[in-house]
Order: structure tokens, then sequence, then C-alpha cells
């Protein structure tokens, strides 16, 4: 097959991505002077594009599948829709989420200075709105039935309230830690958003195409899921087995195989990583031994 186009978006997601796609199993080498990396699979051809222009590359088919934010596939207007059929040009494989800080959603919300008046979106009729997301405010405004001036925004739109040139922002955010910084409240949240997979309806309708995208997508989310698993392994007193078991989880159930010794046995399960810090002890306390703790790649 021909190689499939794949967009990876450039900016704040930029290393996240490269990193998620290594956990996957593609290495990803950038250039200082373009923006075609090279990719150690025959079968891809990459480039780092912005991703407020990932949407309509994938709809006019300059990329063939790509990964990007869901808050710029509304803002663009394109017209898209999931993997089973329809019309729509750009299809919507799956949801990916992960970010520059940790595994949640981004939302987009509406601001204002921490001593301002405003407490809802009402309140800031006729006033000034300072936005990236030009499209997806005045829809939010629109159905809020308020009447307010939206400027787009070219950057620092936090600074923009501070500095008098706004009366509230509509800013993305993962903690809030920036917008708190410029001493700003957040009254509302317009949308929240968050990295997915989409691929152009022509190629993902081309069955060898659907494979690669489909391949992509398995193996993504399984460098996804690895994030919240570690693999616990040790060695176990056959007199205390029924107990240990009946702490430990696991996708399907503890691997259990005998040593040379019968008193004991080696166990093998995948544990939550919110789990294990309260675990380890539960287990050294029942007599487990050489406890080892090791972080997975994917899980599938």
């Amino acid at each position: 097959m021909t190689q499939l186009k794949l967009g990876l978006p450039k900016g704040s997601l930029e290393e996240a991505t490269i990193a998620l796609f290594e956990k996957a199993g593609w290495k990803i080498h950038k250039h200082v002077r373009n923006y075609f990396p090279e990719i150690n699979d025959p079968e891809l051809h990459a480039r780092l594009c912005r991703t407020q222009e990932i949407p309509e590359y994938i709809e006019e088919g300059v990329l063939d599948v790509a990964l990007c934010g869901r808050d710029w596939l509304e803002e663009r207007g394109v017209s898209w829709g999931g993997p089973d059929g329809g019309d729509e040009p750009v299809v919507v494989i799956s949801d990916l989420i992960y970010s520059k800080v940790s595994n949640r959603k981004a939302r987009w919300v509406l601001a204002v200075a921490g001593d301002s008046p405003y407490q809802r979106a009402e309140d800031l009729a006729g006033k000034r709105i300072s936005t990236e997301l030009v499209g997806v405010s005045t829809r939010y405004f629109k159905e809020h039935g308020v009447d307010v001036d939206i400027n787009y925004s070219w950057g620092a739109t936090e600074a923009k309230v501070v500095e008098g040139l706004a009366d509230a922002i509509v800013e993305v955010t993962e903690t809030e830690t920036t917008i708190k910084a410029h001493g700003l409240r957040v009254i509302d949240e317009v949308m929240s958003s968050n990295t997915i997979l989409i691929a152009n309806r022509k190629v993902w309708n081309d069955p060898e195409a659907r494979r690669k995208i489909e391949q992509i997508d398995l193996l993504l989310q399984g460098a996804l899921r690895a994030e919240s698993f570690v693999c616990l392994k040790m060695n176990a007193p056959t007199a205390k087995l029924d107990e240990i078991l009946g702490l430990l989880p696991a996708l399907n159930s503890p691997t259990v195989a005998p040593l040379r010794n019968p008193a004991w046995v080696s166990l093998e399960t995948v544990v939550a990583v919110s789990e294990v810090r309260d675990l380890i002890p539960h287990l050294r306390g029942l007599g487990a031994e050489g406890i080892l703790e090791y972080s997975l790649n994917k899980v599938i």
C-alpha cells in the first residue's frame, strides 16, 4: 500500500504525542529545520502541523490520519462522523485522553478578573471577550442569549483582562494554574476537549488503509491504558496463597507458578497505579518476598 500521511500536532502536545507513539512502538525523530520527522514505519509519512489546521487538512485529504484536539474540530466547523459509515469527510476514530500535564481532558473556560462583579455569562452583555476559540465562543454566547464583542487573541490571552484589553476571556486550561496566576476567576466551562484520532473518510473506506489506522488506534490506546497500570511480581508462601490472592486485583486473574520449593509460589499480576502504594505493605505483611514493581508499555 502507499504511505499514509500522518499528522502530528505541533506545539504544546508535540512532545507528549511523540512520547506516546514511542510507547506504542513507533520511534519519531524530528529534524531541526523541517516539519517532516522520520518514523520507523515504511507505511507512514509523518508531518508536524498546527493542531488548529489539522481538521481542515484531513477534510481536504492533505492528511490521511492525524491526532488533533476535538475543540479545533468543532471550531473549524468540519463535518465529521463515526467510523461506522456516513458521508462526512472526517471520521473520528477514538478519543485519546492525554495532555502535556496529565491524562485529563482540557477545558475551555470563561474567566474574568477576580475582583470583577461578573458571576455568569449573562453578566457580560455588551462586553469585550478575547479568545482563540472564536467560533465555539460565539455559539456559546448565542446559546445563552448574550450579545458580546468577541475578538481573536493571538496569544497571551490571560493578560488581556489584566491589561484592560478585554472584560473576559475564553481560554483553555488543565489545572487553572496560569489563570489563577493572572488573578482571574473561572465563572463557567464553555467546553471540554481532548486529543482524538481522526481520518479522511475516503482513506478510512479503503480496507488496507483502515487496517493500518486500526493498528495505530489499538497500540496508542494500549500505550495510554498502560500508564494507569503496573505489573507486580513476587514470591509468596503457599500457606498464605488464598489470602494474598484475595488482595490482588488483576485484569483477569493473577498468574501463579510453582517454584522448586513447594512452600513457595511465584505470583504475577497487573495492578492499577493508584492501588500499589497501599497494596505492597499488606502483601509484605502476609509474607510475600522479592516484590517487584515495573511499568508497562502497552495494555491491550
